[in-house]
């Protein structure tokens, strides 16, 4: 089974999605054998560098006002700790330009550490609070994930990726996705947001007795 994994790394239900169907693929590993994909979304492609603090991004862009953002922070945290994330991004966390992440990660690919960079991108933004848009933090999540960090220092400082970021992100967003995660299954089935571990393994289950 193919799973592609569309997500962008300042998403905090793309960790909660992903931790998810990660359990459901362990609970389904009696009939679901299945490689994922991590596939580029941008949900803030204009991002400036310097990013912008979360809850006045928020209610730009969502007219979310500070109680509201506040339940919703509360409500993501927990869930993402009962999948044993932490989550401790609060009202002074900042969000980020990811085009340089999404880069990495395609590199990534291409060394079989897909995976492992998208949980470092995922750790170093909702629990370390650390800056995406900063060379030096990209490069020790690569390293974190056993890749070689002077090759990821090289890819940042160059163009490296970029049209294969870009081409991947067009292929998505002509196929419909306009919000992550979305959870692309053969190439045919789509499971959208951040779905309960039961929820995924039913929908796997479901998908491997029609195979």
């Amino acid at each position: 089974m193919r799973i592609d994994f569309v997500s962008d790394v300042v998403c905090p239900w793309c960790v909660i999605g992903l931790k998810s169907l990660e359990q459901a693929l362990a609970n389904a590993a009696d009939v679901v054998e299945a490689e994922i994909h991590f596939q580029p979304f941008e949900l803030n492609p204009d991002m400036p560098r310097e990013g912008q603090n979360v809850a006045e991004h928020i209610a730009q862009k969502y007219g979310a006002d500070p109680e509201r953002s506040k339940g919703t922070r509360d409500l993501i945290r927990s869930s993402a700790a009962a999948l044993g994330f932490a989550m401790n991004s609060g009202s002074e966390s900042r969000i980020w330009n990811t085009f340089d992440c999404h880069r990495l990660l395609h590199w990534a690919g291409t060394q079989g550490r897909q995976a492992e960079l998208k949980m470092a991108l995922f750790t170093a933004h909702f629990t370390d609070g650390k800056n995406l848009g900063d060379t030096q933090v990209l490069v020790d999540a690569a390293a974190a994930a056993g890749l070689e960090g002077a090759a990821a220092r090289e890819i940042l400082e160059t163009g490296a990726y970029i049209n294969d970021v870009r081409r991947d992100e067009q292929y998505w967003r002509e196929q419909g996705i306009s919000a992550v995660p979305a959870i692309v299954i053969d190439r045919k089935y789509l499971i959208s947001g951040g779905q309960p571990v039961a929820a995924f393994e039913k929908a796997l289950r479901s998908i491997a007795s029609e195979g």
